[in-house]
C-alpha cells in the first residue's frame, strides 16, 4: 500500500493512495498505524477497498510529523569519489542525527536561516521502523521495516563545515523534507535496486541507484541496533549519492525561489519550494 497523511477541513487523517486520489482511514497518525503494525495494516486495507476515494480538498502531510529519532548514514555510496578524490569511505556504518522539529511535508518551504548559509539538496532513501529493534541480525532487519519514504537531507554546509556544528547545520527547522507517501514493505522488492534522483528548478543534480550504497539496508540497521533501540515509527535515512552542490566547481547552493524535487522509483517525487526566512 501507498500511505499518506492528509488534513482536509481541519481533520487530520492517514490515507491510502488509491485511483489517483485517497481513501482516508480511521487512523489519525501514522505512527498510531505503525505501532499496530500487521494488524493496523490489516484493517486499512479493510477500509481502503470499502472505502471512498476522495480526489480533491485534501492536503498531504508529511507522513510522520514525529518520530522519536531520525537517524542518517554518511558517506554511504560508492560514487563519492567522483566528486570528492580525497572521499574517505568508512570500515563501519557512519550514522548522524536530524532533529524530528526540522521536518516537513510536500509543497512546504524550506525556510533558509540567512543568505550565507550554504543549503544544499541530498536525495536519500529513507525507512521506518516498523518494531522495537535491538541486536537485530542484517539477515533479520527488514521484517523490522514498516515501509519506505524519501528524505531530502538538506543542509546548511557554512554551520556542517565551517563552523564545525554538524547537528544543528542538518538539523535546521525546514531542513527534512519527507515523503509523499510511505510506501508499505511488501511493496519494495528490494530497497538497494532503486533508482533514486534529484532536481533543483528541472535540472537534474543527482542521478543514482542505492546498490551503490556502501552500506546496504540491513546492514545499517544491524549497526544500527547493535548500539540503539529503535522503536515503531523511528526514520532512517540511508545516505546521499554523488552530485551534491557543495561538491561542484564552483559550489552551487540553494537560494531562495530555488524548486527543489527529490524522487525515488516505486515512491514518487517529494517537491519543495525554497524561501528566505531573514
Amino acid at each position: 500500500m501507498r500511505l499518506m497523511a492528509c488534513e482536509a477541513a481541519g481533520r487530520i487523517f492517514v490515507g491510502v493512495e488509491k485511483d489517483g486520489g485517497v481513501v482516508p482511514t480511521s487512523y489519525v497518525t501514522m505512527k498510531e498505524l505503525v505501532q499496530d503494525g500487521e494488524e493496523g495494516l490489516a484493517k486499512v486495507r479493510q477500509e481502503a477497498a470499502a472505502g471512498e476515494v476522495v480526489t480533491a480538498g485534501y492536503r498531504v502531510l508529511a507522513p510522520i510529523a514525529n518520530p522519536g529519532k531520525v537517524l542518517c548514514g554518511g558517506i554511504n555510496y560508492l560514487n563519492h569519489k567522483e566528486e570528492n578524490p580525497k572521499a574517505v569511505f568508512p570500515t563501519r556504518p557512519s550514522v548522524f542525527s536530524k532533529l524530528p522539529t526540522a521536518i516537513i511535508g510536500p509543497g512546504e518551504h524550506i525556510v533558509l536561516p540567512y543568505a550565507d548559509c550554504q543549503a544544499d539538496y541530498e536525495v536519500e532513501l529513507a525507512f521506518v521502523i516498523g518494531k522495537r529493534a535491538k541486536g537485530v541480525k542484517k539477515e533479520e532487519a527488514l521484517d523490522y521495516i514498516f515501509g519506505y519514504t524519501a528524505l531530502n537531507d538538506v543542509s546548511g554546509r557554512e554551520l556542517q563545515f565551517a563552523l564545525q556544528h554538524e547537528i544543528i547545520g542538518k538539523g535546521i527547522d525546514t531542513f527534512c523534507p519527507l515523503g509523499p507517501v510511505i510506501v508499505t514493505r511488501d511493496e519494495i522488492a528490494d530497497p538497494n535496486k532503486l533508482q533514486i534522483r534529484s532536481y533543483v528548478n528541472g535540472e537534474l543534480r543527482q542521478n543514482a541507484n542505492t546498490e551503490l550504497m556502501l552500506f546496504h539496508v540491513p546492514t545499517l540497521i544491524e549497526a544500527i541496533t547493535a548500539y540503539i533501540t529503535l522503536e515503531p515509527g523511528d526514520i532512517i535515512s540511508t545516505g546521499t549519492p554523488a552530485g551534491v552542490g557543495t561538491f561542484r566547481n564552483p559550489p552551487v547552493y540553494l537560494a531562495p525561489g530555488d524548486y527543489v524535487a527529490v524522487e525515488i522509483e516505486g515512491i514518487g517525487k517529494l517537491e519543495n519550494r525554497v524561501v528566505a526566512g531573514w
